[in-house]
């Protein structure tokens, strides 16, 4: 089940509680009280005023997980990174802050458009649900905007006829993180550089795309590990979740024999995504 749904759920019923007993139980808990109080049983008023175990803690969780849920719906939301198809710019084990308001304010759960402040720029790093199955969240490059036509060939992007200039290239050897000897070069995506990793991997045969309205067509930077619009389309806009731009906390997955403290990256914990 969806987070977001849990959240809403967890909301309402905290909410309902804390409302009815307000309006209603509250009410009939001072009548008995004062009942008894006036019998002469102070002890047993002073029972009969205290609020139920589930009043009090839906009273005490319903503000903090209300805060938390709107945070989350409107403003920023957390997530890991489980693949290493955005290396070298995210690695396994980075947890990241995603701008849920860049791309438009959504309702949450139903994750309609309510307000509509901008789009993908071509180089963003965007976190959306995936179109094959909505559930999953992917976490891509936006190579293509509405309307940009698009080929792909000999590890080279082509974006309306201008091919995306590469350089600085140096060869990565076997281990950590790579399986394989792996070339790393800096793209520049229309104005935005960003690492990206190429191996001697036959490139998907691809025909000239044209980016249709409304959606976008993404690639993860580590180019020959990523499962990306090559090979499944375009995203939708109502798909997106928001801009990747920050990394809180970085994990180190490999490392297994380690304490926690040493399994920490340091040195990627508050970097922003390029």
């Amino acid at each position: 089940m969806d987070f977001a749904l849990i959240m809403l759920l967890i909301l309402c019923a905290t909410g309902a509680i804390w409302g009815l007993d307000r309006l209603l139980w509250a009410q009939n808990r001072e009548r008995k009280a004062r009942r008894l109080a006036e019998s002469g049983k102070a002890d047993e008023a002073g029972h009969a005023r205290k609020e139920p175990a589930v009043v009090e803690y839906a009273r005490a969780f319903f503000p903090v997980i209300l805060i938390v849920f709107l945070i989350r719906s409107f403003l920023a939301e957390p997530f890991r990174i489980p693949s290493g198809s955005m290396l070298p710019s995210l690695y396994i084990g980075d947890f990241i802050l995603v701008n849920k308001f860049a791309y438009g304010i959504r309702l949450p759960v139903a994750n309609i458009k309510i307000l509509d402040i901008d789009g993908p720029k071509r180089g963003q790093v965007v976190v959306f649900r995936f179109p094959g199955d909505p559930s999953v969240n992917y976490i891509k490059r936006v190579v293509g905007i509405p309307g940009d036509h698009i080929v792909y060939k000999d590890k080279r992007l082509y974006i309306n006829g201008t091919l995306m200039e590469q350089q600085d290239g140096s060869y990565l050897p076997p281990g950590g993180e790579f399986s394989s000897e792996v070339l790393r070069v800096t793209e520049n995506l229309g104005g935005v550089k960003h690492a990206i990793l190429t191996t001697n991997r036959p490139d998907m045969p691809l025909p000239e795309i044209v980016v249709p309205e409304g959606k976008y067509f993404v690639m993860g930077d580590n180019r020959d590990h990523s499962n990306d619009s090559r090979y499944w389309g375009f995203v939708p806009d109502q798909n997106l979740v928001g801009k990747a731009f920050f990394i809180w906390f970085s994990w180190d997955m490999g490392s297994q024999d380690k304490w926690f403290w040493q399994r920490i990256v340091w040195n990627r914990v508050g970097s922003t995504i390029q």
